[in-house]
Parts: C-alpha cells; structure tokens; sequence
C-alpha cells in the first residue's frame, strides 16, 4: 500500500507530515465515502497543498468564489464536473447542490483515488447554508450502500479559510459531527522552514522578515521582490510599508478580519488589537483601554481567539490569569507601526515612519518575537542538546522573590517529559533568558537564572536536572562561553544554534 501513495511534488516545500496524512486518507481501501476537513489561516498554503495532491491523483478540485451568488455557483460547479467527466461545459443542468454534490462524487468514484475537494467553503455557506445537511444524508446513504470489495468510496476534503465556520462544522449537533477521519489544521511554516522556504542567508535577517510576515508561505509571491535579503529596511519600507503593494499591512489586516462573517464592527476589533499590542494582556486591561466593561470585549475577544489572532498563554507553573498576546505578527506590526503613522506612510513617507518606528519595533516586536522563537526552539529542536532528551510543557511563568521583594519573569520554562502545567513539585527541565538586546549575554545573566532556580527549589520543585539557557541575538562574553564549556548545566544559544539544523 506504500508503494500507491501519491509522491509530494518538489514544488510542495515541507509539510511532509500533512502529505503523508492526506495520502493515507486517499489510499484507505474501505469502500465507504470518508470525509475529511481542512483549514488554515489564509496564505498559510492550503490551497497549493490540495491542488498539488489533486493533480497527482487526477482528482476533482473546485473552489467557491466569495462574491458569487447561489446559482451563478451551481452552474460554474456543473461545468466543472462535466469537464472532469470529458463532457462540454453547460452539458449538465442540476437544479440544486443535492444533485451537484452527488454527481461530484459520482464522476471522481471512476479514478482509482476517487478524490473531490470543495475548497473556500464558507463562502458557499453563506448563500447555501444547507450544503452540510445534504453532504451528511449523502454521506450516510454512501455507508449503507458500499460494496465489500468495490474499491474505495468517494473521499470528499471540504477546506477553508475562515477558522470558526470550518471548526464547527464538526462540533455540537452539526451534521457533519463524528463523520470527519481527517481534521488537519495547516499552520504556517516553523522559523527554520521559513528562512529556507525564502531562501535568507543571514539569520538576524531571517528573524526579522519572520517578526513582521510569520511563516505563512502565501507571502514570499507578493513580497519576494525586492529580496529582504538585499537589505532589510528598504524590503520593509516598499512592501508592508507601500500602499501600492497588495501587502501593505493595513489592506492585509483589513483582509484577514474580512475573512470571518463574526467579523462585523471593525472598529471595535482594530481597538482590541490594538490594546493588546500595546500590552493590554488581560480582558479587564483591554476593556480599561478601550473605556469599556470587562464583559463588552469578551465575546469579541472570543472570536479573536477562535480565527487565530489572538492566543492566551498559561503560566506554565502558577494558577493566574492568562496572558493575551497577538499570534499573527502582520496584525501586530500593522497596529504598532502602519496604522498610528498611516497619513504619513500613505503620503510617501514610508522610510521616514520607519527610521521614527526603530525602538518600537525594537521593544514591541522584535524583543517578544526572538523570546517567542526562543520557546519554539526548545520545544522543536533543543532535545538534542539537553541532558534529558525532549522536554515536557514550555512557557512562561513568573517567581516571586520574598527576599528581594520583587518577582522574576522567566521567558522560557520547560518542564520535565510528563510532568502538566502548574503540577505542585514538578520537575523543571530548562529556565531560560531570551533579550534580543544588542549587549551580548554574560555571567550576570547567569546568576540570575542561578538565583530563580534556587528560589523553584526553595519552593517545593525539583530543579536537580535544570538546565540554565540563554538565548542571544550578539552571542556571548568570553568569559561566560569559558565557563559554559565546563558545565553541563548551562546552554547558549546564539542565532547560529537558533537556526542550524
């Protein structure tokens, strides 16, 4: 059966886990119809994934247009089934989507991987909300009538970009609930695929370009030219900085907040996002900065949260409230550097707005950014260099200092494998520090960490196989690298460790 999978085309950069899970779900040899789900943030590569797996198997891809009506989509969806049944377009009339989506399937159940995908589905929900009631009586018909050794049954992937509506598509009493085997959420490429996907020699470059775009690969098309690794701030300065270019930061957030019909007063979730990049971190802060009661940004806050832009982070160790932070890195910089100087940048002074924007770029994008890459490293790549293999649970916490008077903010915790977040005693795998300051990191930074894992251990947790991280933009003091080598508690990082492989 290995040998009848479909090769990843070389076009296809990563997602070698995503292939080989949409693979499998094609060569499954039950002749029932199975159903699998897609999504993703938009750019995040969904749709080049799926027309690639398409065109290996001879499958039928169609995809919904936002701006067309119902029966203006029933017609263009029966031209293309009739193309793919090597009939003329117009050939079929179909009345409704009940005989649109049976003839799909019909037609793609003559390929040896009767494959059809229904990509942009939440642009047909909105003029033909019964489109999963009618996929749920034809998936079920399809369980009642397979045929043991009939070979395999129709494999329908409904995709799409507007994260709530595809998420409950398969909750509470949907109709399509419990009928799903594939839920693939495609996220964008990890820091280290994304510098080799845009082809970056210089790591601090490669930082940079990832604090302002992430690893959404549908950007590197609109924003390639010129190359970021030319030179950073004229690549900045005339593209999310150009008016003129389709990702201008402020014509990209209005696009993304489009893409969820939740969406509604903009207003209100521009001043959300803003609040909480100006860090606002809690519902009572942001509605304080908004001159509004707790309860008035919960439910937008919750909408937030379900299309992916905004994420609350537990304290890995104490029981406190979560801190609320924005994931996507366009929205961010859009909020703190495009939109308070907007005039200005629209009126051609984009280099100007950036030479101002230095510091908080700086402190607001940059310093939080290299910390978030921090916390990535060491849950994806530093088990190779810790004594205990592949950590547990990683995050953020705080440790108070009685003696002091004050508390300690630890940018990177892990815990041991198998320990849970804010278990009493846990072992603690890695403290670590990450300032993307231009000082290089020394032993000051190091007594510090010295000093939290004393007061962890002081407090009931077992830091016997801590190990002590520093994470540096510059790299290290001599003396600190001389003392490193002689311990096999401490761990630097500089950009080099950050980015080899």
């Amino acid at each position: 059966m290995k040998e009848s999978l479909p090769t990843k085309p070389d076009d296809v950069v990563d997602r070698d886990r995503e292939w080989d899970l949409l693979t499998a779900f094609l060569a499954d040899p039950d002749p029932a119809m199975r159903l699998g789900i897609v999504s993703g943030r938009r750019r995040h590569g969904k749709s080049y994934l799926l027309q690639a797996l398409s065109e290996q198997v001879g499958g039928l891809y169609v995809t919904a247009v936002r701006e067309e009506g119902r029966l203006p989509a029933i017609q263009r969806f029966s031209n293309t089934i009739a193309i793919h049944a090597g009939l003329r377009p117009g050939s079929l009339r179909l009345a409704d989507w009940r005989d649109v989506l049976s003839n799909a399937l019909d037609v793609t159940a003559r390929s040896p991987h009767p494959l059809l995908v229904i990509d942009e589905l939440p642009y047909l929900l909105q003029h033909s909300p019964e489109i999963p009631g009618l996929l749920q009586q034809l998936y079920d018909e399809r369980q009642r009538g397979a045929r043991p050794g009939a070979g395999p049954g129709p494999r329908l992937i409904l995709c799409g970009s507007a994260m709530s509506v595809m998420h409950e598509l398969l909750s509470g009493t949907k109709p399509l609930r419990g009928r799903a085997v594939v839920d693939l959420r495609l996220g964008a490429f990890d820091y280290r695929n994304s510098r080799s996907f845009w082809q970056i020699a210089d790591p601090l470059t490669a930082l940079k370009v990832h604090a302002v775009l992430g690893g959404a690969p549908g950007y590197r098309p609109v924003a390639g030219r010129p190359h970021p690794g030319d030179g950073f701030d004229t690549w900045l300065t005339r593209t999310l900085l150009d008016p003129g270019r389709a990702v201008y930061s402020r014509t990209e957030t209005e696009y993304l907040l489009r893409e969820d019909p939740r969406i509604t007063q903009h207003t209100l979730y521009y001043d959300i996002l803003t609040a909480i990049a100006n860090g606002a971190t809690t519902p009572s802060k942001i509605g304080a900065a908004l001159e509004r009661p707790r309860n008035a940004v919960a439910h937008p806050l919750g909408v937030l949260e379900s299309t992916g832009y905004i994420q609350r982070e537990e304290d890995i160790l104490r029981s406190r409230h979560p801190v609320i932070t924005l994931a996507d890195p366009v929205i961010r910089f859009n909020q703190l550097i495009t939109l308070p100087q907007a005039a200005a940048v629209e009126q051609g002074f984009a280099e100007q707005v950036w030479q101002q924007a230095a510091p908080t770029f700086n402190s607001k994008i940059l310093g939080p950014h290299f910390e978030d890459l921090a916390r990535d490293f060491t849950r994806r790549y530093a088990h190779t260099l810790l004594p205990g293999g592949l950590p547990g649970p990683v995050g953020t916490t705080e440790v108070a200092d009685q003696v002091a008077r004050t508390k300690h903010e630890v940018d990177v915790i892990a815990l041991a494998a198998g320990e849970r977040p804010q278990a009493p005693r846990a072992r603690i795998a890695l403290l670590g520090e990450a300032k993307a300051t231009a000082a290089r990191r020394g032993t000051g930074d190091l007594a510090r960490l010295e000093r939290i894992r004393a007061l962890l251990a002081e407090q009931g947790y077992d830091t016997a196989a801590t190990t002590l991280a520093l994470y540096s933009l510059h790299g290290f003091y001599a003396d600190l690298v001389d003392l490193a080598r002689g311990r096999d508690d401490v761990l630097l990082v500089d950009m080099a460790t950050l980015y080899s492989s």
